[in-house]
């Protein structure tokens, strides 16, 4: 049998690459395995979630379809959390046509299948996207799987934000949509407001999408709205957005994304969605509801912890490692270029995971040319353990 030979030039799933180097080994008591790899919530869901949920078993129609964009009343909890997370409940009321609403949200396998839904609803094999570099590694992964151009644009050098003149010159015929990831993952990088509106304004004028990625908005310090794009009346012309509620409630396994768009495009995004995966698992649905309803104060006080960890790191990897270049960081992430120039990424990583019995993501992933660098992530390393972590970077 042949393989699809365009599939076998995509990376395989670099999560999966790094540990699988370390699956067959057994770490000492006193220098257990440290884990920077993957960029998940280490925390459980809320214990009241999880109530919430077992009473919901006993619901037989828990087992069965639920509409391929999702239920009404859990689309309807939706809307109102964009409305709190986005400023646009702050003049009071409950203004309907500010932010998105129910119709134009479609509840998703996680952010990356929206991700797919938004590549197929404005792209076709041989377009182009404008990808930020670096950056998130599923994304260039599915854009080569279906056949989409990547065209990589690196982000400026202070701050490691986008660069609009870069991107507004890297806009060829071909170009469907500008992707941004914000906070950044791989850097952690939280790109501002006013910046957003540039781009936004950009894709406006050159008549595109701008796909706006935020995965990680419930842990930009602050509690701040991210920006104010949701409360221009015309978004959905030009704005395609991605959300992960399975990073703001701790919901990774439960696969439990978001996208929104424009009505009529969302209506287009069901013929994919109802031959794909149908719709979102209702146990999925309940319990985004659920979060989206309750669990704000909890959303803060995880993502203050986050913030936490994050400083932390950064005050101590300053102050006492000196191989290494800390390069960018914010969020869940660090960006750091390694002290070894024979070496490419992966093996600097395998060289931390055999050497350091700690584990993070090669740079090369993210892009092309970035063989300097790893990311770290902060999702499954506690406050207590940043400083064996740092000391180990130290002794490099």
């Amino acid at each position: 049998m042949k393989v699809n030979t365009q599939l076998q030039q995509v990376t395989f799933p670099p999560i999966s690459e790094v540990k699988g180097w370390i699956a067959q080994r057994q770490f000492p008591a006193d220098k257990p395995l440290l884990d920077l790899c993957q960029a998940i919530p280490d925390y459980p869901p809320h214990p009241q979630l999880l109530e919430h949920l077992k009473h919901q078993l006993s619901d037989p129609t828990l087992a069965v379809y639920s509409p391929d964009e999702g239920l009404l009343e859990v689309r309807n909890s939706v809307s109102r959390w964009y409305k709190r997370r986005y400023g646009l409940d702050a003049a009071g009321g409950d203004d309907a046509d500010a932010g998105p609403r129910p119709e134009q949200i479609c509840l998703t396998i996680g952010a990356s299948q929206a991700f797919w839904l938004a590549l197929l609803l404005v792209c076709r094999a041989g377009d182009e996207v404008i990808v930020q570099v670096p950056a998130y590694f599923d994304h260039p992964m599915a854009l080569q799987t279906l056949g989409i151009v990547p065209r990589y644009v690196a982000v400026d050098t202070v701050g490691a934000l986008p660069d609009v003149e870069a991107i507004a010159a890297a806009i060829t015929p071909r170009t469907r949509a500008i992707l941004l990831v914000t906070p950044s993952n791989p850097t952690g990088a939280i790109t501002p407001p006013a910046l957003l509106e540039q781009l936004y304004q950009l894709a406006v004028e050159q008549d595109i999408a701008l796909i706006l990625d935020e995965t990680y908005n419930a842990f930009v310090p602050g509690q701040l709205p991210p920006h104010a794009l949701f409360a221009k009346p015309d978004w959905p012309r030009h704005l395609i957005h991605l959300a992960s509620f399975g990073k703001t409630f701790a919901l990774t396994g439960f696969r439990a994304g978001a996208l929104v768009a424009d009505q009529a495009l969302i209506y287009q995004a069901l013929k994919v969605q109802d031959s794909m995966v149908v719709c979102q698992p209702r146990i999925t649905q309940r319990a985004v509801a659920y979060g989206c309803d309750h669990l704000d104060a909890w959303v803060a006080d995880n993502a203050a912890m986050m913030q936490r960890r994050h400083d932390q790191f950064v005050q101590l990897f300053n102050a006492s490692v000196r191989s290494f270049e800390l390069a960018a960081s914010g969020a869940f992430f660090a960006w750091v270029r390694h002290p070894w120039k024979e070496l490419t990424g992966r093996q600097a990583a395998r060289r931390l995971a055999d050497e350091a019995n700690l584990i993070c993501l090669p740079g090369e992933v993210f892009g092309p040319g970035l063989e300097g660098y790893l990311r770290l992530a902060f999702g499954n390393i506690r406050l207590e353990q940043i400083e064996t972590a740092v000391a180990r970077f130290a002794v490099q």
